[in-house]
């Protein structure tokens, strides 16, 4: 069952239930190397549903950036579920994090 970390609106119970049907399964863990920002959303219809500013991690590579979060457990069908929720802004990067479990993440697009 693959892993998904969120450091943001996927960790919402509320969130969970509508996008999945169910709350997920899940333990904190940390990002390290990614420091954490808000942007501004631009896709319409997200920001509407869950307001225009969100977090966003970018990758550093700095031992001292680490992103606190939860370590969620999908199905390859709610992962797809995912990544069709997540707006234009981001994209799903394989990363390790601290405990030493490869999870994906939502992270800044690569431009």
């Amino acid at each position: 069952m693959p892993l998904l970390f969120s450091y943001g609106t996927l960790r919402d119970p509320a969130v969970q239930q509508k996008l999945f049907g169910r709350q997920l399964r899940g333990s904190a863990d940390e990002l390290p190397g990614y420091a954490c920002e808000s942007i501004v959303v631009a896709d319409a219809e997200f920001a509407s549903a869950n307001g225009a500013r969100h977090a966003m991690v970018r990758y550093t590579g700095k031992t001292q950036d680490r992103t606190p979060g939860m370590a969620l457990e999908l199905t390859d069908s709610e992962l797809a579920t995912a990544d069709a929720y997540e707006p234009v802004e981001y994209e799903r990067v394989l990363t390790r994090l601290a405990s030493g479990r490869d999870a994906w993440v939502y992270t800044e697009r690569a431009r």
